[in-house]
């Protein structure tokens, strides 16, 4: 039981509250009514409330011309409704040239007006009612009032991507007057006129143009677009339609990790136009097995979250993956104007994979060959046949690699020659699939070759004596010095060096020295001969050089002269004449030292077959110096010729032929530079 509200309008209101669920039962009621005691009751009636309800009124009014040049007028329902509608929609259109009223019932919440005029004003009411059933119609929707421009661009934007053809329509009013569409022409950014084979006459007032094989927008300032001017014969409206045209090319790549667990895909946007209010999706369909030979865009795909990195790339991961199975994926360019599409791709995971790269890479030199061997452990995945890259280089700051490839998917290692047995070498491997597909692994860590010995010293030392004592007396103390070896030769280190002697009464022992480059033994008997040998963790030289001290030999004088010329303070040139002899000569023993400062001697090892010798070193002029020249011979040590000062009387020669060969190029130029001038000063006489 309710009470009714009896003073409203000289009638009766009663709310009686209905729940929705119970919309559809059927309600018994009547009246009662109390006046001075007596009760009056009406007959019972029957009601249904599901045909008494009234809907609000619909929302959302809008209208804008579409693509095809109608004027589309939309709503949205009201909430809470319990059943559909019907709509009835009244609209007036009111324009220089016609003015006329519809009123037509739709059961979709859009109607389509056609042949829609410039300049004009239409204005737009709704209201609804349940579409099947008795019902009672809502109050009318506000009302809502579209004009359209003197110029009507339909589309007027227009959002497309590189390559594609697209065509614009478009009604030109001139002065309550439409124009003619064989009078309209097209204009681009009012810069170019478009040409005429591009135009359609669609009716007597619409006229088309078709763009076909659309290149990027190129923006101009803050413009993204190309204005497209629709034209009278003679004058433009300022109103123009939008053409946005983006290259939609966007190259996606994957890469499968080395575990074979997810997949990574990457791509950029660097590469297209951004336009404002768009959005970027990378979209996928997963096919159960491989690729197919020509991807397309298919109907019913899915998202992948993609993550802008710092290098203004987007990564997304898959995982987890299944190899032979086809991803077909595409980047998705949500717009307000609309959708586009890149060009999809095709990716397999089993053939983008990029392996772990090799463990356990070693390097060392090998023994007696001197080959820089690398050897590695390929890895576990991917299960297909691998190529390996090498590349290796003298270890330091910036290594100089050089590069080595190996196809044998078997192959584990490799032997490689190299320059220096000595240094060290940094290696590393990496490897890729046998067939091409994938991507090389990165680098291993590096590995480095310890120097060792390789082989036996190539040769001992080159070696010379100093004899101290009276060189009258039979006995005297040798003392044999030398250069250590160079690792070239050493192959690649010596550990000490040895002091083989054998003398004339058949006398034969060694002295291990160790590491010194000086040795002093007593010279006893009429000949002595020492060798020094270079022995490292393989063995002792097996070339070597010999020297032989002998009485007898010591006093045969080969050197008739010997004479040295200083050229500079960097360089002296000594010069000898030898004697006939019936020894066997095998090389000189050059010496020299500063008799003003009580320093070493110096001395070179140089050829038999040598007349002349420049010898470098710093020498002062003011003071006096010492030059030996020794012959060694088979039998022994010769004996030398001594100087102790320069060569006087040819030095003053040589400095005049030095000169004259600084004279002689001045007196050539200025022979040439005086010819020049009696042929110009002839010519100017001639003419």
């Amino acid at each position: 039981m309710v009470h009714c509200n009896c003073s409203v309008h000289e009638c009766c209101e009663c709310l009686v509250p209905v729940p929705t669920a119970k919309l559809n039962y059927t309600l018994l009621m009547c009246l009662k009514i109390t006046s001075g005691g007596v009760i009056f009751q009406s007959p019972l009636m029957s009601v249904q409330p599901i045909n008494m309800v009234k809907p609000d009124p619909p929302l959302g009014l809008r209208m804008e011309i579409t693509v095809d040049g109608n004027l589309k007028i939309s709503w949205s329902s009201p909430p809470l409704v319990p059943f559909p509608l019907q709509y009835e929609v009244k609209y007036s259109e009111n324009s220089t040239t016609v003015i006329r009223e519809a009123d037509k019932i739709v059961s979709a919440t859009s109607l389509l007006v056609d042949s829609i005029l410039p300049g004009s004003s239409y204005e737009v009411q709704v209201r609804g009612k349940r579409l099947d059933g008795p019902g009672i119609w809502s109050d009318w929707s506000t009302p809502h009032v579209f004009t359209t421009q003197d110029v009507i661009y339909f589309p007027p934007k227009i959002l497309t991507s590189v390559g594609s053809n697209v065509s614009f329509h478009c009604i030109y009013k001139n002065e309550n007057k439409i124009v003619s569409s064989k009078k309209i022409v097209w204009w681009m950014n009012l810069a170019e006129k478009i040409p005429q084979s591009q135009y359609d006459v669609v009716s007597d007032h619409v006229s088309k143009v078709t763009f076909f094989n659309l290149n990027e927008t190129k923006p101009r300032g803050k413009f993204t677009y190309d204005a497209v001017y629709c034209c009278n014969e003679h004058e433009c409206h300022h109103r123009y339609a939008e053409l946005y045209v983006i290259d939609v090319n966007i190259n996606i790549s994957c890469e499968t990790d080395g575990y074979l667990t997810k997949m990574t895909c990457r791509w950029s946007t660097n590469t297209i136009q951004s336009l404002a209010g768009s959005t970027l999706q990378l979209r996928y369909r997963r096919s159960r097995l491989y690729c197919y030979d020509i991807p397309s865009v298919h109907p019913i795909s899915k998202p992948k979250d993609c993550y802008l990195q710092r290098d203004g790339f987007y990564e997304c991961v898959f995982q987890p993956i299944f190899l032979l199975s086809g991803y077909t994926m595409w980047i998705r360019i949500n717009h307000p104007l609309g959708s586009l599409d890149s060009p999809p791709t095709c990716v397999l995971p089993d053939s983008v994979v990029k392996p772990l790269p090799p463990s356990s890479v070693k390097a060392e030199i090998t023994k007696n060959i001197g080959l820089l061997k690398i050897s590695w452990e390929k890895p576990v995945f991917p299960e297909n046949n691998l190529q390996f890259q090498i590349r290796y280089g003298l270890s330091g700051k910036e290594v100089q690699w050089k590069m080595y490839d190996v196809y044998d998917a078997k192959s584990e290692s490799v032997s490689l020659p190299v320059p220096d047995f000595c240094a060290v070498y940094a290696v590393q491997v990496r490897c890729k699939r046998l067939d091409g597909l994938g991507y090389w692994s990165n680098w291993s860590n590096p590995a480095y070759t310890v120097v060792m010995d390789i082989k036996v010293p190539m040769r001992g030392p080159e070696f010379w004596r100093i004899i101290n004592g009276d060189t009258m007396k039979e006995e005297k103390n040798v003392t044999l010095l030398w250069k250590p070896l160079m690792k070239n030769d050493s192959l690649c280190s010596v550990q000490r060096y040895v002091i083989n002697h054998h003398t004339s009464c058949n006398g034969t022992w060694s002295e291990d020295v160790g590491n010194h480059t000086k040795f002093t033994f007593l010279w006893t008997e009429q000949a002595h001969t020492v060798t020094v040998l270079a022995i490292n963790s393989i063995g002792a030289s097996v070339a070597n050089f010999n020297l032989t001290f002998s009485w007898p030999m010591s006093k045969v004088n080969i050197v008739q002269s010997l004479s040295a010329y200083p050229l500079n303070s960097s360089c002296v040139i000594l010069s000898w004449i030898l004697s006939p002899s019936d020894y066997k000569l095998m090389y000189f023993i050059i010496e020299w030292k500063n008799l003003n400062e009580d320093g070493e001697i110096k001395w070179l090892r140089i050829s038999s077959s040598v007349k002349k010798y420049y010898i470098h070193d710093h020498f002062i002029p003011i003071e006096k110096y010492q030059f030996s020249l020794y012959p060694i011979f088979m039998e022994g040590v010769g004996k030398p010729k001594i100087i102790n000062s320069f060569t006087q009387d040819d030095t003053e020669k040589h400095q005049n032929d030095a000169g004259l060969y600084v004279i002689v190029p001045i007196i050539i130029s200025s022979s040439i530079l005086l010819l020049g001038t009696l042929l110009i000063s002839h010519q100017r006489y001639c003419t």
